[in-house]
């Protein structure tokens, strides 16, 4: 952990926790995968607002308000629809996924870092097969990923951070927990991913005004279930990369904290 606030911190916080045990690498699909600058929830969220206001016969204000009520009540919006309203989740993702993904640009730093990390990867996600698969095709990555694990998978109303999406998930592609690292920018879930066992990468993207991402803005430090902490995914997977290979080769304890060799602030 760090002694200073979180949001007064620059770069990455490293906590002394490595990467040597890593076999597995998980990354959420939205807001980590690609930078949270690009905003595509501004597009996902008027089409959910659009969606229920036109199912349930509510105004668009409602209709905006009923989303967030649900998110925060059942882990996702569609999780509240399904249970509350018998919503039919291909019609409600493929309609909100539907999204214009011009402002995703393809990022070859980011498909080299993730390509060098030693193991298997996989994309964890409460959004659609289809969705993560146009996002990681247009970044340039999908074939870096062994599978996509979706909401889908999930069946709808048990999305992360439920035990039970990480219990189905591992259990599924055979992940050892406590040899799987795993990035995400809501806190939350990654509270549920220490709980077994992963070590923990938490995209801070609070810059970004988020509800979702600034109800942690007073944190006076980051909490136990947080290891690692950077605003930049692509640089971060990138020293640990480097780190890792250059264990490998012998030219570092593989001991030592990874990356950096000691908590570090950059």
């Amino acid at each position: 952990m760090t002694d200073a606030a979180p949001s007064k911190l620059q770069g990455n916080t490293i906590a002394k926790r490595g990467f040597g045990h890593v076999e597995t690498w998980v990354f959420d699909l939205d807001n980590t995968l690609y930078p949270a600058e690009c905003d595509l929830f501004a597009q996902i969220d008027h089409r959910m607002g659009s969606f229920i206001a036109e199912t349930l016969g509510l105004s668009l204000d409602d209709a905006h308000a009923l989303r967030k009520q649900y998110y925060f009540e059942h882990g996702t919006t569609l999780a509240g629809l399904i249970r509350l309203h018998g919503v039919k989740p291909h019609d409600f993702l493929d309609y909100v996924h539907d999204i214009d993904l011009a402002v995703v640009d393809p990022s070859p730093e980011l498909g080299a870092a993730i390509e060098a990390l030693p193991g298997r990867k996989l994309v964890f996600t409460n959004g659609c097969r289809k969705h993560a698969e146009r996002v990681t095709t247009k970044l340039g990555v999908r074939d870096l990923f062994e599978d996509i694990f979706d909401i889908h998978a999930l069946e709808y109303v048990n999305p992360k951070p439920s035990r039970e999406a990480f219990e189905r998930f591992v259990a599924t592609h055979g992940v050892e927990s406590s040899r799987a690292a795993i990035f995400d920018d809501l806190p939350h879930n990654l509270e549920t991913a220490h709980a077994i066992g992963m070590t923990t990468i938490w995209i801070d993207c609070r810059a970004m005004g988020r509800p979702e991402h600034v109800a942690h803005e007073d944190w006076a430090e980051l909490p136990e279930h947080i290891h690692h902490r950077t605003e930049a995914l692509t640089p971060f997977v990138a020293a640990i990369g480097a780190s890792l290979a250059e264990h490998a080769a012998g030219r570092k304890d593989p001991a030592g904290e990874t990356p950096g060799g000691e908590r570090n602030t950059q």
